[in-house]
């Protein structure tokens, strides 16, 4: 298949899923805004607490005392996998439709949480930390999270359209193209728990040491 074909293909798959496409993108993005406005809520003994403990982080980063790289690596890929395996298995059944809608908003409220809590809590620092914390991974899982959702979406939608009509041989084929976004899953996830591993507590470090 030549790249023109996959683009072309591409193009015809979005467009045809524009609808879901946008309805998860503003879902997530809402669940980022959530995220950063929760913070808000807390009160003063709650902020510092938690400000306590990240400080602590801080300094343990600076200190090169976080876990080494190869199991922060282990253990972002097999979160990220379950997380986002549990998505594409619940586009599988109908019931699962609503559950994959909670999961994105929560993936979205945690996100927005942790930079509106940095930015509360220092400013324009707290940014800075946020950025090279948070965005290096999530360049391609928030893109990831979003597609799989989107698919799962899609996938329950075409299952709920099944049980008022026959065909299961084109519930079979898109079953099989439903399913190679496992590939998908696994090859993105490596890329951003890799970032996450060796490139985040680096770009951290370097951080915390010019902002002393």
């Amino acid at each position: 298949m030549n790249k023109q074909r996959v683009q072309e293909l591409l193009f015809y798959h979005i467009q045809k899923h524009s609808s879901v496409y946008l309805f998860v993108t503003v879902l997530f993005f809402i669940g980022v805004v959530f995220g950063a406005v929760v913070v808000n809520s807390l009160n003063l003994g709650q902020k510092e607490d938690l400000f306590y403990y990240l400080d602590r982080f801080f300094g343990q980063v600076t200190k090169g005392e976080v876990a080494n790289s190869a199991d922060i690596l282990k253990q972002s890929f097999w979160h990220n996998i379950k997380y986002l395996g549990f998505i594409w298995i619940l586009g599988i059944s109908v019931i699962g439709l609503p559950v994959v809608l909670v999961l994105l908003f929560l993936k979205g409220i945690v996100i927005g949480f942790t930079v509106g809590f940095l930015v509360n809590q220092m400013g324009f620092h707290g940014f800075l930390l946020s950025f090279v914390s948070v965005f290096p991974q999530n360049l391609f899982l928030i893109p990831l999270f979003i597609v799989v959702s989107t698919l799962s979406l899609s996938f329950s939608l075409k299952l709920m359209k099944q049980f008022v009509r026959s065909g299961s041989e084109t519930m079979v084929a898109a079953f099989m193209r439903y399913s190679t976004v496992i590939l998908l899953i696994l090859a993105v996830v490596t890329i951003s728990s890799t970032l996450e591993a060796y490139a985040s507590p680096f770009l951290m470090k370097t951080t915390l040491s010019f902002l002393e």
